[in-house]
């Protein structure tokens, strides 16, 4: 099987993919064609029908597995796919373990290094709570290994929660040698907390897209409410600790515009924001330049999240 991180421009496929997303627009002339994303484990890739009326494209829809033939070209330093024939495949052409997209990084590994980290909180009210989510409930562990932290934007891949975390807890432990401000069991916690919503927010695997809770209610107050939830359920609980917790949650978007109920007020809720923020910022500049040609160095224009046009760095 060829994978869509192996793409070159100028090359034909005739390969199985999901289709992730499919939406009929118009051109500029008034022609129909067919918007695709299509998906296997590597990533995904946009793709256009220009003729869906054509014979040849099969009827289809969003989170079938198609047989694409088609040319890689490229539009504003990204390629994309011009398919010329289409056919819906049946169960058993395909295994889809190939069209999962998985974290790169070991995600046993991953999960033994979050474990470290939790038997490193001193604070036995602290450690409690964690070891009742990620040691004792084994069936939240293996969904929080497994899940994505995003739909598309960031860490949209099985295993993404884990290598968010992770990496959020990470850079909170620098941040606490650098600043002895900082309680470190408070943000440490906080950290690994911070985004476990995503699981009730987002679906499971293939269709990874928002349920209704997380439209309604959103990852950061369905978290908050988990852990508000298991804090009851700890003796003598601090109420102070657990509200400063609870805070962090809450507050880790930063700004109000951005989702957080609450703008940060301790110093702790201040550098998980940060935290956060740097790692979906980090980990979206690198999946965005991982589908850029090699030795491309254009423009590769406006970036929602990023709020600039951005390009490669040049070697």
């Amino acid at each position: 099987m060829k994978y869509i991180e192996t793409f070159r421009e100028g090359e034909r496929i005739n390969e199985i993919f999901l289709c992730k997303y499919k939406q009929s627009a118009l051109t500029k002339n008034g022609r129909p064609y067919e918007n695709l994303i299509l998906q296997d484990k590597t990533g995904t890739v946009d793709a256009k029908i220009w003729e869906p009326d054509s014979q040849g494209i099969d009827s289809f829809e969003i989170l079938d597995y198609i047989s694409i033939v088609g040319d890689v070209t490229s539009f504003q330093g990204a390629l994309q796919v011009n398919v010329k024939r289409v056919r819906k495949v049946q169960s058993g052409e395909y295994d889809t373990r190939d069209y999962l997209p998985v974290s790169s990084r070991d995600i046993g590994e991953m999960y033994q290094e979050l474990k470290g980290y939790i038997g490193s909180v001193a604070n036995p009210y602290l450690k409690k709570l964690l070891q009742s989510f990620f040691i004792e409930d084994t069936a939240f562990a293996k969904r929080f290994c497994s899940h994505s932290a995003a739909k598309s934007v960031h860490h949209g891949f099985v295993g993404g929660l884990l290598e968010h975390t992770l990496a959020v807890t990470r850079l909170c432990a620098v941040f606490c040698e650098q600043y002895p401000i900082l309680n470190k069991d408070l943000l440490l916690t906080a950290a690994m907390f911070h985004d476990i919503g995503k699981m009730e927010e987002l679906s499971e695997f293939p269709a990874n897209d928002y349920t209704d809770e997380g439209q309604l209610l959103g990852h950061i107050m369905i978290g908050t409410e988990w852990v508000g939830g298991a804090i009851r359920n700890i003796p003598d609980f601090p109420r102070r600790l657990g509200n400063e917790l609870k805070h962090c949650i809450l507050a880790h978007h930063g700004e109000l515009e951005f989702g957080s109920p609450k703008k940060p007020a301790l110093v702790e809720a201040v550098a998980l924001h940060f935290a956060d923020n740097i790692d979906a910022k980090m980990e979206t500049l690198k999946e965005v330049l991982a589908n850029v040609p090699e030795g491309n160095t254009e423009w590769l224009g406006y970036n929602r999240l990023l709020e600039s046009n951005i390009r490669k760095t040049g070697r």
